[in-house]
Order: C-alpha cells, then structure tokens, then sequence
C-alpha cells in the first residue's frame, strides 16, 4: 500500500490509464465478421517465450498502476494470479498462444481494480437518525417522571 493516501482524481486517473492500456493490451483490433477482439499482447506472444515475457511485463504495469492507485493486497493478488495463468498458459506451444487471445489478462486486471475502485470511490452515506436511541431517552425520561409524580403524590 502506498504511505501516502491517494486522492479521488488520482484513482480516476489510474482507472482511465488503465482502461486505455487493457484496450490496446487485450482489444485493440477486432477480428472481421467476429465479435471477438485482439491486442497487442497476444501479437506479441505468438513470439515463443521472449513474447510470453514481454506480455508478462506489460501486465506488470496493471499491478504497478492498481499499488499506485491503493488497491488492497487481496485484490493485487488476484490480478498476480491472473498474470501466472496467462503467462503459464502462454508457454504452452499453439494452445498457449490460443490461450492468449482468449483469457485476456490485462483485461481482467483492470476489471477487478475498476470494480474495487468504484467501491472506494462511492460517496460514504450519510449517518442515519438515531430514531431508536432518542425513543429510549424519551421512555426513560418519562418513566422517571412518572416515579417522580408517584412519589411526591404519595407525601
């Protein structure tokens, strides 16, 4: 975690960076008359093994820009989990390189910082009305008043 609090800009920024760079990484060209999309990364791991690690230290700056922006250690373990299963799975000769178009590492990456992001982002609500605890004064203030008159009642 980073020392110093990140502000609220700071976080929109991130999450604008990385929306942009999990588009050109997993997205950037669609493939014609598919719905399915291509990025660079996948490109580039069709290079055996030298791809797989340049595609492993692209993903590096999802993690590094989700420490950035204060994302938790439980998030950026899963986003550490992601970048193994695409590397790992990238090694694997034609499948791996199938796998790289499909699982889509940097994609899933920004997802889990966007939707943790915009956890932390949420305006904190405002405290409610202590309804009940007004309600519990008001029965004890009017049990002693009532002791009250009964006592001076009865001198």
């Amino acid at each position: 975690m980073p020392t110093t609090p990140v502000s609220r800009e700071d976080k929109l920024a991130a999450l604008a960076r990385l929306d942009r760079f999990s588009r050109m990484a997993d997205n950037a060209i669609r493939i014609p008359f598919t719905r399915f999309r291509i990025g660079f990364e996948p490109l580039i791991g069709l290079v055996p093994v030298l791809g797989d690690f340049a595609g492993l230290i692209m993903s590096g700056y999802v993690l590094l820009e989700a420490h950035r922006a204060g994302a938790n250690t439980r998030i950026k373990g899963q986003m550490i989990r992601n970048m193994a299963i695409d590397f790992f799975g990238g090694l694997v000769p034609v499948i791996g390189d199938a796998f790289d178009f499909a699982f889509k590492a940097n994609a899933r990456n920004a997802k889990l910082l966007r939707e943790y992001l915009e956890i932390e982002l949420q305006p904190e609500p405002k405290p409610a009305f202590p309804w009940k605890q007004l309600l519990v004064m008001i029965g004890i203030l009017s049990a002693l008043t009532a002791l009250g008159v009964l006592v001076l009642g009865a001198v």
